[in-house]
């Protein structure tokens, strides 16, 4: 079984010098007169998992079909390994594909879907034999050559696709919502397959998704699109925690937006009027002048909540009382909706204690301003 890395090895890895396995320069498709993807330019490491991650229509998809040569692109280049390949035909960029509907040949064995693509390569009848039994070694289904897909579950004929996609060992592994059409646990299993099979064999993959936690817990960098652009790109944390406008912090993860106006520094802080009245302190920045119009970002997760008790000492900044107005349980977290005085509500996310806090209890909520963002208004 492969080896199962612990969260942050991935990260390691960006710090080692790679080459481009693919590369796009300028790359822009239109389908009549539908833009999907605009002047786009990307490059993905050798050895690296990338997302394009982003909601439907967003291009990912278009992309990741031009890489492999199954659309071409309106204007731009596309590069693997250095070379050019917009004129190269698909069964020539060696990739290996992975698509949401396994696409697997419902007539033929397990053996003959997996040795599909080696057929076509000339591959002799022995090697094709080792290599076939290897990738099904490698995917954890040793011994089911003989088999029909019918036979196996959704999980498992997800994992003969992979087997089938590394069997030819391909210098760029090319996957579109594989795991989508799998239950949540399925999911989670095979996005730690997924995730421990290509850091064992070290190839180059670009991950297709518009599930944030598929794209946060697998890759090396990711790149969130929105209308055909590229939106940010980045380390998973990075993208996470500095989310560059609104959408990239809507989109990933449950966050809290309050329009405020800039007051000034305070010490180390840039303090915040929000539109409510309160006033808030944030990570400080001489960029943010007063008055300027701002849009504050706080993710659910980073809220504390606290009883209002006297024996209770709260920090001075950052916390205020409010009224839980809704909660849901969510097995090991409790989703809260907190009203303040001033009628702002705050959406809050905490680890399940000995005693969750009851609708219309009074708590004290609370956010350290290393965990406030500001972004520039929008409108």
């Amino acid at each position: 079984m492969p080896k199962s890395f612990q969260p942050g090895e991935r990260r390691a890895l960006e710090k080692e010098s790679k080459s481009l396995a693919v590369e796009l320069k300028g790359v822009y498709k239109r389908f009549d007169k539908v833009v999907a993807v605009e002047k786009m330019d990307l490059e993905f490491e050798e050895g690296t998992l990338v997302t394009l991650l982003g909601p439907s229509g967003c291009g990912k998809t278009t992309i990741l079909r031009m890489i492999a040569g199954l659309e071409s692109p309106t204007e731009g280049d596309i590069f693997i390994q250095g070379k050019r390949v917009n004129d190269t035909p698909i069964h020539k960029r060696n990739l290996g594909m992975i698509f949401q509907n396994y696409a697997l040949f419902p007539h033929k064995t397990i053996f003959d879907n997996v040795a599909f693509g080696l057929k076509y390569r000339s591959v002799p009848r022995q090697e094709t034999r080792d290599r076939v039994k290897r990738a099904l070694e490698m995917v954890r289904l040793p011994g089911v050559e003989d088999r029909m897909p019918s036979q196996l579950s959704g999980g498992q004929q997800q994992r003969i696709a992979l087997a089938r996609a590394i069997v030819i060992e391909p210098v760029v592994l090319l996957m579109d919502e594989p795991l989508s059409a799998l239950d949540e646990n399925l999911r989670e299993e095979m996005r730690m397959e997924v995730d421990n099979l290509q850091q064992l064999l070290g190839v180059t993959t670009i991950f297709v998704t518009h599930d944030q936690r598929e794209a946060l817990s697998m890759s090396d960098r990711i790149v969130v699109m929105k209308d055909g652009r590229k939106q940010q790109e980045g380390g998973p944390e990075d993208v996470y925690n500095n989310p560059v406008n609104h959408f990239v912090a809507d989109f990933l993860g449950h966050s809290n937006f309050i329009n405020g106006e800039v007051l000034g520094r305070e010490g180390e802080y840039t303090k915040v009027r929000v539109e409510d009245g309160n006033e808030i302190y944030a990570p400080g920045s001489e960029a943010w002048k007063p008055g300027e119009p701002v849009e504050l970002v706080v993710r659910a997760q980073k809220f504390d909540l606290l009883p209002d008790k006297e024996d209770v000492t709260a920090p001075e900044i950052n916390t205020f009382k409010g009224i839980v107005k809704d909660r849901s349980y969510m097995g090991g977290e409790v989703s809260y909706f907190v009203e303040l005085a001033n009628g702002t509500v705050l959406h809050a996310i905490s680890m399940v204690s000995l005693k969750p806090y009851r609708r219309g209890e009074t708590v004290l909520i609370h956010v350290p301003p290393r965990h406030c963002g500001l972004l520039k208004r929008e409108n």
